[in-house]
């Protein structure tokens, strides 16, 4: 890379910092907080994101748009602009909804935060060299789970989801994955109340890829007349397509859950996942009693 060009690409940071002040907005825009589905498409629909740019993917099957907001969302915390709760939703604090943030503001946050982190980085190790531009998330606990759930066996991932349902207030549910069942995996039915319940039929797609807006239709096709409703359940990830085949007017709505709703379920119902209590150093504490 020439100088002059490694230059510029330093001061302009990473692409997801041209998406903290979006963030900021588009949370204002859905009343103050948002599940992270609700805050990417809210920001890809306001920044004009093309479909190709959405669906584009990592190595690691994340599609790479929704990775750049993830990691505006983990500046922004750090920054005291968004509180940190992990049961899926994304909310403002009192500071960050009243604040706005220009390219060059959202620039010297994530300048200030990584000098933190390297500085941290030293202190455990010792002084080392370079430290990347963002924090390592080597290890974390739900790509390995999403990894786990992608190497389990067609069958396994079928029992996994028909428990899942079943936790979360389904009953009835059988897995069927009958060959030639036009893609159904399985049923269940949903109880409202005393008086009001749903037959739904759920389909297992063990991917790392992208589920598609016609694999979408073709499910939808194959529950008509047989079902109120449809969940596609993968450990992939949907198209921007996709998402909106399956909430489009006019046709049965089918729930889509990918591989980030799927680690999110597994959290909440402490199924494969079981939450540690941990400790940090309260520095203000302590001094309070130094000379």
């Amino acid at each position: 890379m020439q100088p002059a060009i490694a230059k510029a690409k330093s001061e302009k940071g990473p692409q997801f910092v041209r998406y903290f002040g979006p963030l900021l907005d588009a949370l204002r825009l859905l009343g103050g907080s948002g599940t992270p589905n609700e805050v990417v498409e809210r920001i890809a629909l306001e920044k004009n994101i093309s479909d190709e740019e959405q669906n584009e993917l990592l190595p690691s099957g994340e599609p790479r748009f929704r990775n750049k907001i993830a990691w505006a969302r983990f500046y922004l915390v750090r920054e005291g602009l968004l509180d940190s709760s992990k049961r899926g939703v994304w909310s403002l604090t009192e500071r960050g909804r009243s604040t706005t943030l220009s390219q060059d503001q959202s620039l010297e946050i994530f300048r200030k935060w990584s000098r933190t982190f390297q500085q941290e980085g030293r202190a455990k190790a010792g002084a080392v060299e370079t430290i990347p531009e963002q924090p390592s998330e080597a290890g974390d606990y739900r790509s390995r789970a999403l990894g786990m759930l992608r190497g389990l066996s067609a069958s396994g991932f079928e029992r996994l989801s028909q428990r899942l349902l079943r936790e979360s207030g389904f009953t009835q549910v059988e897995v069927t994955g009958r060959s030639g069942d036009e893609g159904i995996d399985g049923h269940g039915t949903l109880q409202i109340n005393a008086l009001v319940s749903f037959k739904v039929l759920f389909q297992c797609k063990r991917y790392k890829s992208s589920v598609s807006p016609s694999q979408v239709r073709d499910f939808r096709g194959a529950m008509a007349g047989r079902a109120d409703k449809g969940i596609i359940i993968t450990t992939g990830t949907f198209t921007a397509e996709a998402r909106r085949e399956g909430s489009r007017d006019g046709v049965p709505a089918i729930e889509l859950i990918d591989g980030d709703a799927l680690v999110d379920m597994l959290e909440r119902l402490e199924l494969g996942l079981k939450p540690v209590k941990t400790y940090e150093i309260d520095e203000s504490f302590f001094s309070e009693f130094k000379d």
